[in-house]
């Protein structure tokens, strides 16, 4: 990029939104518009991130780390000058895109008689529960011709990965749930690879913003598991999407003295137990306590209730569950 559009690229994205678009919170305000926080770069126990919004810089006197809004991507991503320049821009172009998509896929669920039938084998039933995750279902075939009466370029659904390079959608035969900044697609067919998100970050804990109030949290993997444990009443469930953190998760997990149960599936393989107990450590080394909850083996959470399981039981599960 020329030196003209990365000015460009800086004046567009604010960075106290990209920021709050992070889960930064400010702690409080200073003067000159500015404001002070904890640091979301490390492990921060008092205000030391200060933010200038007139300038669109940051400097934390913590870990003597600053600049602009590029900087704090590269940093907050660990990635390179050009990833960060890629996620920014996807930022700031994708949520207007991935919103209609979210609506299209949403209005197809309930016209699709093998979706709904899917949802039920996999124990969700709930119109509560699917209006709360915003459940959809992708036939495949027709998202690019709505996007593209909506006045959406081909380009641009090529760049945000709905559309492949042969034009053709890229979600098919899929239950989609809308992320953060990302769609995430689950295949109802077993010819096809199970699991599939678009090009970028996979973002933060599920729902992390409404459940971070809560001082003990339930870690599942999967969005399944998060459907049937929100379905079955557990309203402090957040999901990982996958059986190791990313950074940012991992700060989320630490952002407060809380309890953390991980819900891990059982895998056969010791996978998930394995994970479990590394990220155990890794928690109890910042001061969270964290708990290991033993699923019947070969189980994760969804199959549990699917299989039978009720609320009260998996309430014995989390009583029982060690150290």
């Amino acid at each position: 990029m020329s030196r003209q559009a990365l000015d460009e690229l800086k004046q567009q994205i604010s960075l106290l939104d990209y920021l709050q678009g992070q889960d930064w919170q400010p702690a409080r305000r200073l003067s000159r518009g500015r404001w002070m926080g904890l640091c979301p770069l490390h492990s921060d126990h008092k205000p030391s991130f200060l933010v200038d919004p007139g300038k669109s810089l940051f400097y934390c006197y913590g870990c003597g780390r600053g600049g602009d809004v590029i900087r704090f991507a590269e940093l907050y991503h660990q990635v390179k000058f050009p990833q960060a320049l890629a996620l920014l821009r996807q930022w700031r172009g994708l949520a207007p895109l991935l919103h209609e998509a979210t609506d299209f896929y949403r209005m197809q669920l309930h016209r699709h008689g093998e979706a709904v039938a899917y949802l039920h084998r996999r124990g969700v039933r709930s119109p509560e529960l699917i209006e709360h995750m915003r459940i959809g279902y992708a036939p495949g075939g027709c998202l690019r011709g709505w996007l593209t009466r909506l006045g959406y370029p081909l380009h641009a659904l090529r760049q945000a990965g709905l559309v492949t390079a042969a034009g053709y959608d890229a979600y098919l035969h899929r239950i989609v749930f809308p992320l953060e900044a990302n769609l995430y697609g689950r295949s109802i067919s077993a010819s096809a690879p199970a699991h599939r998100f678009l090009p970028g970050v996979k973002g933060g804990l599920y729902e992390w913003e409404r459940v971070r109030r809560y001082p003990e949290v339930i870690l599942v993997e999967g969005l399944f598991d998060y459907a049937v444990l929100w379905q079955a009443g557990f309203q402090n469930v957040t999901c990982a999407l996958g059986n190791h953190l990313n950074a940012r998760q991992f700060r989320q997990l630490c952002d407060r003295p809380r309890t953390v149960y991980l819900t891990l599936d059982a895998d056969a393989n010791g996978s998930g137990p394995q994970a479990a107990q590394s990220l155990s450590r890794s928690l109890r080394e910042r001061g969270i306590t964290a708990r290991l909850v033993s699923l019947p083996e070969g189980h994760d959470p969804n199959s549990f209730f699917v299989g039978g399981g009720n609320t009260q039981q998996f309430h014995h599960l989390l009583e029982r569950a060690g150290l």
